[in-house]
């Protein structure tokens, strides 16, 4: 294993169980001590991916710690729906109605999906972006309405990177942002980047590559134009 992909699971098991905990034991308090409370889960991958199995585990790892405990005094229930929006809204509606004590989501889409379903059931999230500006919560200190969670990253840890690179090398004075155009992040990101470039006298340039291919070129031009 990686430090990275040990880091992820780390991450999960800690966001995850978390996540799914503080709800939870918020409702039992609200109850009758005994019963069974409802977990669900909209996972924003197939139940036959790798990652699918890391995730889950880490998640029953993370609520085992917080005494919860599957099939003992809880019980999930999962929904793994294909990126299309019809199939994420199906598998949203297919939680809700189970009425389940919280639903666990991942990703933007899953959350979105869930809020337009329910106001009542309360959603918690992780793996999301940007989720004020996604208008999912209405500020990070206080998210109101049914949704809370864990944040993907800070856009502010853009900026630093910056701030990192004028450490290391404090003679640049240009740089170039080669980005994914089609990570709905890469926008916020970018606007980080780019305010914080003139604080720190960088002229800055952007390249968004299509493939794998252009990826690579776009490298090597960084690459020559280095000084």
């Amino acid at each position: 294993m990686t430090l990275g992909e040990a880091m992820r699971r780390r991450d999960f098991i800690l966001a995850s169980g978390a996540a799914a905990a503080w709800p939870l034991a918020a409702r039992a308090q609200q109850q009758e001590s005994g019963g069974i409370r409802r977990l669900g889960v909209l996972m924003n991958l197939a139940p036959d991916d790798p990652e699918s199995s890391v995730r889950v585990t880490a998640l029953l790892k993370g609520l085992q710690e917080f005494g919860w405990i599957d099939g003992r005094n809880l019980q999930i229930d999962y929904r793994w729906p294909a990126a299309d929006a019809a199939s994420v809204r199906e598998g949203a509606a297919q939680l809700v109605a189970l009425a389940p004590n919280v639903i666990l989501a991942i990703g933007n889409l899953l959350v979105a999906a869930l809020q337009q379903i329910t106001s009542a059931v309360p959603i918690v999230f992780v793996s999301v972006i940007d989720p004020v500006g996604a208008g999912l919560v209405e500020s990070l200190a206080r998210p109101g309405g049914n949704t809370t969670g864990f944040a993907l990253f800070d856009y502010s840890i853009s900026g630093k990177w910056l701030e990192l690179l004028k450490q290391i090398a404090p003679q640049t004075t240009r740089a170039v942002v080669v980005r994914d155009p089609t990570s709905s992040a890469g926008i916020g990101q970018f606007a980080v980047i780019q305010a914080a470039a003139s604080s720190y006298g960088i002229d800055l340039r952007i390249n968004d590559p299509q493939d794998a291919s252009a990826l690579e070129r776009a490298m090597v031009a960084v690459g020559g134009h280095s000084s």
